[in-house]
């Protein structure tokens, strides 16, 4: 889906659990360029949760909560909380008519994984071309757009992002394992609606402190799109 310059997802994760830390790096963070923050529905109290994500809204942030599970009655549990953190976007979940039909109702952005999706950490399969029914099968029924894990992906990981993004009119984003500028560059070239980053920053892949990380890759972004 053609969009322009790609959104920067930041996730306050690392090994697929948020940070018991969060609230500290989102303060040091938070006049950082990037827009959208999230995390995951595990690692943090509920309450915690609810303190961070208010916090992020009143700094201009757009919130994010990403969930992996794999059974609706799991999943559901997620759409829950990402209603009652207030958040804006949530992400992950395998697609069940029912959680949509609750997102809809509670005007939040859905955006559930397409493809085979198995494990934690996360890994994905399926043809490409069944990935792309899947996400338009989606959107037709109200979503806001995909979580795609294509570098989770079991195969051509390039293509997959290609080929989806050019034809699925949704906003797709790319998430899961993007820790190199040459990733960034496949995400930006595709015209991906947007992308996430969480252990690659814990991990120091973008060298410096967490939040010259960020403001790294936001100033990428800028001047190369």
């Amino acid at each position: 889906m053609a969009n322009g310059r790609p959104k920067l997802v930041v996730m306050l994760t690392h090994n697929d659990r948020t940070v018991e830390n969060a609230h500290e790096i989102f303060e040091q963070c938070k006049h950082s360029k990037a827009e959208f923050w999230g995390f995951k529905d595990t690692g943090l109290p509920v309450n915690q949760m609810k303190n961070l994500f208010s916090y992020m809204k009143e700094c201009g942030k757009q919130t994010v909560l990403e969930v992996v599970a794999y059974t609706e009655e799991e999943c559901m549990k997620g759409a829950k909380m990402a209603v009652e953190c207030g958040c804006d976007i949530l992400m992950g979940t395998l697609f069940f008519d029912s959680i949509n039909n609750f997102c809809l109702e509670k005007k939040l952005k859905y955006m559930p994984f397409v493809g085979k999706v198995t494990n934690q950490p996360s890994i994905l399969e399926g043809t490409v071309e069944e990935m792309i029914e899947e996400a338009n099968e989606y959107i037709k029924r109200g979503v806001y757009g995909v979580d795609l894990l294509a570098y989770r992906y079991q195969g051509d990981k390039t293509r997959l992002i290609e080929k989806l993004v050019a034809e699925v009119e949704a906003p797709v984003c790319v998430a899961g394992s993007i820790d190199s500028f040459q990733r960034i560059d496949t995400v930006k070239t595709a015209d991906s609606w947007g992308f996430t980053i969480g252990g690659a920053f814990f991990e120091n892949k973008f060298e410096g402190a967490f939040t010259d990380q960020v403001d790294t890759v936001c100033h990428y972004l800028d001047k190369t799109c």
